[in-house]
């Protein structure tokens, strides 16, 4: 341990990275940095301060503790503001001190502090409004259709106003609001907030966010102008599958907002919303919808929300009934444009036309500038992928993902829709020469923090990590969807749940995930504890709430992951229950052990399942079920553990060894072969550690046998492929697991690359050789689920795996083979883990000795395996090896 020349703490906060400013929690977990030039520095100790007002609050911190640390003084109050700071000792005897204040601020924290109603337009109509036609009914999907993009009334927006008065000077001033539908709130006509689709989507009958922002510096003394925007948003959706679409949540278009002013003569004003502020459904967007998209007439255009102007036909708002008791503070990182694209290149139609071509599948909106004629409609339609030189919009389904503007004329016009958003990488402009409009692509996406890198010397690898990176961007947009872009964009719980991992790498997912899985809770407890297929669960006739392996299991692995990466007991306890109730279902499910009933989707997409029955797997679907029943058994026993609850613990242990013990009499042969012989099963026997030790490597020998055979291609579904590269590696044969990423062939990871993805895919050939599309209904060019071998790519070929919880200590055991050069990166609360290597000799594969550079964080130790070296454990700072 050498002694530092330069040491201080960094990055104090309270709750998760990329949270919003105002926590949701009064008790936020508090996290430190160090940063300390000091090799092997760890931290004895710390001492935590809190200033409220002029009194200063000490905690003392024993041990090595700085990340997810619970809060220690008492909760904070709505609307309080704290600062905190830390001071921490080494355990070299060195004494760091505190630093500057770090400010802690809070809203409202919970609907006793909501004093605002929702209001509604007197002339909103949604209420009333029927639902659209549907097959149900004996219409066609083109009747479907045709209903699905009417100007109904529940597809309109609301405006609200009120003006106030600032008589005397502001000290602070905070605005809180949400709505039914989303919400952009303005003051004298502009944003108070670069948040997008305001308040998000939650399961709305049990949760509904707000956002709070303050506003102080736009309350200057003099008149203003208190306004908002209302869309429809996924409140007035119409939800569905297969031509039979309805909403699950009805109601006018609502919002309800309260606005804090503290005065510097200490005088405090809240002012609501209330039937003292007017509104009207006038406006010039005509149809929003988050599926069909938005029109906007800006003839229509008015200034009814900046100071000057005045709502046309406005009335007093109406109250809305509204249950306040589910309000909840935002405590997700906020939808915001993320980035601009320009675009990469035009595309001839074959019908005439020209397609943009922004280079990149992502999510978002065009924004046009533009003049013209009045009354020209600009048409934008958007697509993923191209097909026989036009648009390939079948994927869509009834998704019609097409907006439009028309021109009020007389100058340059610009405009962006507000209440929608697209899943594309090509779109088709209409109604004037595309070469006249000005065009930028906005990203858009729930704004993360990054935290995870990867690179290697092989292109191919790299762009799948790429289109890792996007899918994830892509369908993290409030809620961790399955797919942006068509008639669907649900949280369907299979797809994260086996991703959790590898988003908890790239990004710091426990914000967003966390505040998800509220809802994942309650929308299990209105189900009788079945883990939901997909959350916010909506109204639909297709599946009924049923218990279902991987899916369901969603309840037990994302908690755990969220755990095992930020180290958060106070999540992990706040997720507990939700665990606990869903492994009783599982028990009561299992008969003797064994999982052997009920509609299972199991290893979904498997590449030999016709494109029409997708769950028509090659592994038995019971043995995946038993499979995850075990899985889910271990991780409540696992988090009771952490949680001191010793009772369940024993309880939950017990039952993970009578199914364990069932499915080896059942699916495993005394010779280490499975039941169903296929790379799944051998992957969930291995992986999930269900196989006896002494039968592991045989059946890895069978395992890399049945890949070998099929040329490495993959063979595999959902539950298969996250974990197939584990399994090898584990029984003994990474250079097959290595092989499976070296081929192009279909089906494998690197064949959407050789065909040009910049996304990962719902199915492995979700576009044919010949170019054309998927023939199967379900067909989406951006969905993260397969792209979860990521994971093992930051572990196996990076280097970088967790051996505590938190990364406060981590395994380096990279491995030449796949590629002859990598790096990897992550961000932990403690710090960034940097591993850099290089193979001495690249054709000895796996065997080959590397040499490389370590960047161990402070407060945190590392083991380094290296080929040809004893494992070695090191402290902080840089460290080079050559094994």
């Amino acid at each position: 341990m050498s002694l530092s020349t330069h040491s201080r703490v960094v990055e104090v906060r309270a709750g998760g990275r990329g949270a919003p400013r105002f926590v949701s929690s009064p008790n936020p977990s508090l996290s430190w940095r160090v940063d300390t030039d000091a090799e092997g520095w760890t931290q004895a100790g710390a001492v935590v301060e809190a200033r409220r007002g002029e009194r200063i609050e000490r905690h003392e911190v024993a041990g090595n503790a700085s990340a997810s640390v619970a809060w220690p003084f008492a909760p904070l109050s709505a609307y309080e503001r704290a600062e905190i700071r830390v001071s921490v000792t080494g355990a070299d005897g060195s004494e760091i001190p505190a630093g500057e204040w770090t400010a802690v601020e809070a809203g409202p924290l919970s609907p006793a502090d909501w004093n605002a109603a929702f209001v509604a337009a007197a002339d909103d109509a949604t209420a009333g409004a029927p639902d659209p036609a549907t097959v149900r009914d004996g219409s066609t999907n083109d009747e479907v259709r045709a209903a699905l993009r009417a100007e109904t009334a529940d597809r309109g927006t609301s405006r609200f106003r009120r003006d106030v008065t600032i008589e005397r000077p502001v000290s602070r001033a905070l605005l809180s609001y949400t709505a039914h539908g989303v919400v952009e709130f303005t003051i004298d006509g502009e944003p108070v907030s670069d948040e997008l689709l305001a308040p998000g989507w939650t399961s709305y009958r049990d949760l509904l966010n707000f956002s709070t922002v303050d506003v102080t510096d736009r309350l200057s003394a003099g008149d203003h102008a208190l306004g908002a925007w209302v869309g429809p948003g996924w409140y007035a959706e119409y939800f569905g599958f297969d031509g039979d679409f309805f909403r699950t949540w009805r109601g006018a278009r609502a919002l309800s907002a309260q606005l804090r002013i503290e005065y510097a003569d200490g005088g405090v004003e809240t002012i609501t919303t209330d039937e003292s502020w007017s509104a009207t459904i006038a406006s010039a967007i005509r149809f929003a919808s988050i599926y069909q998209g938005e029109r906007f007439d800006a003839r229509l255009s008015d200034a009814g929300l900046t100071l000057e102007g005045a709502l046309p036909g406005a009335a007093p708002a109406v109250v809305a009934p509204a249950d306040p008791a589910r309000l909840r503070p935002a405590g997700a990182p906020p939808v915001r444009v993320t980035e601009r694209r320009e675009v990469a290149a035009t595309v001839a139609t074959a019908s005439g036309g020209t397609i943009l071509d922004f280079g990149q599948n992502l999510v978002g909106r065009l924004r046009i500038r533009v003049s013209g004629e009045a009354g020209t409609t600009i048409r934008i339609r958007h697509a993923e992928v191209i097909e026989r030189d036009e648009l390939g919009v079948r994927p869509l389904r009834f998704a019609e993902a097409a907006d439009e503007y028309t021109l009020a004329g007389g100058g340059v016009e610009e405009w962006a829709p507000r209440f929608t958003f697209h899943g594309f990488r090509y779109a088709e402009i209409t109604g004037v020469d595309p070469a006249a409009v000005e065009v930028v692509a906005e990203v858009i996406g729930s704004d993360l923090v990054r935290t995870g890198w990867f690179d290697t010397d092989i292109a191919e690898i790299n762009r799948l990590h790429q289109n890792v990176v996007w899918s994830t961007r892509s369908n993290f947009v409030s809620i961790p969807s399955d797919c942006p872009q068509r008639d669907e964009r649900l949280g369907w719980t299979g797809d994260i749940q086996v991703f959790a991992d590898t988003a908890g790498y790239l990004f710091d997912t426990q914000a967003f995930l966390g505040s998800w899985m509220e809802s994942v809770a309650a929308d299990q407890a209105r189900i009788g504890g079945v883990g939901p297929l997909y959350v916010p669960l909506i109204d639909q006739n297709l599946f009924p709430p049923t218990p279902m392996a991987a899916w369901s299991d969603v309840t037990t692995v994302v908690p755990m992951a969220l755990y095992r990466q930020q180290g958060d007991l106070g999540l992990l306890a706040a997720q507990y229950p939700s665990m606990r109730s869903w492994v009783d279902v599982v028990r009561g499910e299992c008969i003797d052990g064994l999982w052997e009933s009920g509609m299972q989707l199991a290893d979904w997409l498997d590449p030999t399942a016709p494109p029409e029955r997708p769950f028509e797997a090659k592994t038995d679907p019971y043995l995946v079920a038993t499979a995850y029943a075990y899985r889910s058994a271990t991780l409540v026993a696992e988090a009771a553990a952490a949680l001191g609850y010793a009772d369940d613990e024993a309880v939950y242990s017990a039952f993970a060894d009578e199914v364990r013990a069932a499915f080896q009499r059942a699916y495993v042969t005394p010779a280490g072969r499975m039941m169903s012989d296929s790379q799944t099963a051998y992957a969930v026997g291995i992986a999930f550690g269900l196989l006896p030790e002494e039968l592991v490597a045989a059946a890895g020998e069978r395992l890399a046998g049945i890949v070998e055979r099929g040329q490495h291609r993959i063979g595999t579904g959902f539950v298969g492929t996250p974990i197939i590269s584990d399994a090898l590696t584990m029984s003994g044969h990474r250079d097959v697991a290595q092989a499976m990423l070296q081929t192009s062939e279909l089906p494998s990871w690197l064949y959407p690359v050789s065909m040009g993805a910049t996304t990962i895919w719902e199915r492995w050939d979700s576009m044919l050789p010949d170019g054309s599309i998927n023939p199967g209904e379900m067909t989406s060019f951006n969905h993260y689920a397969l792209g979860a071998v990521a994971d093992w790519l930051h572990r196996d070929v990076g280097g970088i795996a967790p051996l505590e919880t938190g990364w406060q200590k981590f395994l380096v055991r990279p491995r030449a083979g796949l590629a002859s050069r990598a790096s990897a990166q992550l961000d932990t609360a403690f710090g960034g883990i940097r591993v850099e290597w290089a193979a001495a000799d690249p054709g000895a594969g796996e065997r080959s000795a590397l040499d490389a550079t370590v960047v161990v964080p402070p407060n945190t130790t590392a083991v380094i395996d290296l080929p040809g070296r004893e494992p070695v454990e090191v402290g902080s700072g840089t460290h080079h090896f050559i094994s």
